[in-house]
């Protein structure tokens, strides 16, 4: 298993693995044989960046068994799912902002993130795995007052990208099993959410298989996975964490102001 991180250290973008309490530096294609420089920064000389430049955001809607029993909902013959606009991408320890324009309830969701690590197009299900990097964390934040406040057209992109609202970090970790992974969010010093990944309808293989014959993905896009029991609105000044093992835990402070 290998931890991916982009930083920016002296005002030059770079990545490496997680080693220890440091970081390896790697130069070239993160998704292509990158090489070692022999470099190693400390974590504290650096500013954590999101894990990928990602071009795009998928999201799935209604991929939890629990959440869909609970609100009467039936499993999905398809994905369902929304774009997050890129603009709206946020590293771990910074802070989400509540949009000047909507004065209504933010919502907390933590999610399993797919990253992807080759051009992805028409891909079967049973070759999704060579297309998967890796996995990382996702806060997938929403201003939940909006998405149906108008009858005649569902706001789910507006909802859910304002700037900040596309959480996602520390790190892409490699080698891992999905089926293994739990998702665990903390609010204010509270479990709000522990669910394993076996609780989604679609598995990450599904997942980038059907999306991929919708729309072609390419290295660095992240898939949201969706989000299970234990969401929850922030308030001014409180942080919440989504951890998963082996990818370390996403950490950002919400401001209303």
């Amino acid at each position: 298993m290998t931890q991916w991180i982009r930083f920016e250290h002296e005002g030059t973008v770079g990545f490496g693995a997680l080693a220890g309490d440091g970081i390896e530096v790697y130069e070239g294609d993160m998704f292509d044989a990158p090489t070692a420089t022999g470099t190693r920064l400390g974590r504290d000389h650096v500013t954590t960046l999101t894990p990928t430049a990602a071009g795009k955001m998928v999201a799935l809607w209604n991929n939890s068994r629990a959440m869909a029993e609970k609100l009467g909902q039936v499993e999905p013959p398809e994905p369902l799912y929304f774009v997050k606009a890129n603009g709206s991408y946020l590293a771990t320890e910074g802070t989400i902002r509540k949009p000047e324009s909507y004065d209504g309830k933010v919502v907390f969701e933590g999610e399993l993130g797919i990253v992807i690590g080759r051009v992805c197009r028409g891909v079967a299900e049973a070759d999704s795995a060579r297309h998967i990097f890796g996995y990382t964390c996702v806060n997938d934040v929403t201003a939940a007052g909006i998405t149906m406040q108008d009858p005649t057209f569902q706001q789910w992109t507006r909802a859910k990208s304002f700037d900040t609202f596309g959480v996602f970090g520390p790190v892409v970790a490699t080698g891992l099993d999905p089926a293994t992974l739990f998702v665990r969010t903390v609010y204010k010093d509270q479990e709000r959410q522990n669910y394993s990944i076996r609780d989604l309808f679609m598995q990450p293989a599904r997942i980038v298989s059907v999306i991929s014959r919708d729309m072609t993905l390419h290295p660095g896009d992240v898939i949201c996975c969706g989000t299970s029991l234990g969401v929850g609105s922030m308030k001014h000044g409180t942080t919440v964490e989504v951890t998963i093992e082996g990818i370390g835990t996403l950490r950002n402070r919400y401001e209303d102001a």
